[in-house]
C-alpha cells in the first residue's frame, strides 16, 4: 500500500479488502497503532501552541516568514532568550548554519624525519556541533518561503540568486541564515517583522 490516503479511514478500506487474513489482521495493527500516536502528537501539539502562547514574543516571531505558531513553540524552549547570541554569526553557528573550511593531512614527514604543515584544498561545509532542531526548524521555514509565499520579498531575493547563478542548495541556505537573522533581530527589538528594514540587510 502505497500514497497517503491508505492513512485515513475511508482510505484503508479497500487496501485492506485485498490483504489475506494474516495480513490484514497485523496491518489493522499497525493502523491502531497510527491512529493512537496521531492522537497522543495532537494533544501534545495543543499544548505546546498553549505554552508558547503565554510568551508574549510568540506573535512578533510568527510574523517572520515562514516561522508558523509550530516552528516559534519549538523554538522558544531551545533559545529561551535572544542575548546569548551577541551577533547573528555566533546565531547561524549555533543553527547549524555556520560555514567552516575543513581540510585532512595537514601535516606531513619529510625526508629528514620532521613533520611541517602540507598545502591541501580545503573543503566548506555546515558546523557539526550545533543544535539539530534550530536547523530543521530554519532549513523548514526557508522551504516554506520558497513553495508557498512567492509574493514575500524573500521569496524574490531567493529566485534573484538562482539567476545570478547561485546553486539552489546554497540559495536555500542564505535564505535559511537570512529568516534566522530576522528571528534573532525581532527577539531582540520586540518588533513585528517589517520587510522593507530586514531584506537590505546582507545575509
Amino acid at each position: 500500500m502505497t500514497g497517503k490516503a491508505v492513512y485515513s479511514e475511508k482510505g484503508r478500506v479497500e487496501p485492506l479488502k485485498k490483504l489475506s487474513a494474516g495480513t490484514r489482521a497485523a496491518a489493522e495493527t499497525l493502523y491502531a497503532q497510527y491512529d493512537a500516536l496521531v492522537e497522543v502528537r495532537k494533544r501534545a501539539e495543543k499544548e505546546m501552541l498553549e505554552e508558547a502562547r503565554r510568551h508574549t514574543i510568540a506573535k512578533v516571531l510568527q510574523s517572520c516568514p515562514g516561522m508558523g505558531p509550530i516552528r516559534v513553540a519549538q523554538m522558544i524552549p531551545i533559545m529561551m532568550t535572544p542575548h546569548r547570541f551577541r551577533t547573528k554569526r555566533q546565531f547561524w553557528s549555533y543553527c547549524g548554519l555556520g560555514i567552516v573550511m575543513r581540510s585532512s593531512s595537514d601535516w606531513v614527514q619529510a625526508p629528514d624525519g620532521k613533520w611541517q604543515r602540507a598545502q591541501v584544498n580545503r573543503t566548506r561545509g555546515l558546523n557539526w556541533n550545533h543544535n539539530r532542531q534550530l536547523k530543521v526548524i530554519f532549513k523548514g521555514a526557508a522551504m516554506t518561503v520558497i513553495n508557498q509565499l512567492p509574493d514575500e520579498p524573500l521569496h524574490a531575493d531567493y529566485q534573484k540568486l538562482l539567476a545570478q547563478g547561485t546553486k539552489p542548495n546554497m540559495a536555500k541556505l542564505t535564505l535559511a541564515r537570512k529568516i534566522a537573522s530576522v528571528t534573532l533581530a525581532l527577539w531582540k527589538t520586540k518588533e513585528e517583522y517589517d520587510p522593507g528594514k530586514f531584506r537590505k540587510q546582507s545575509p
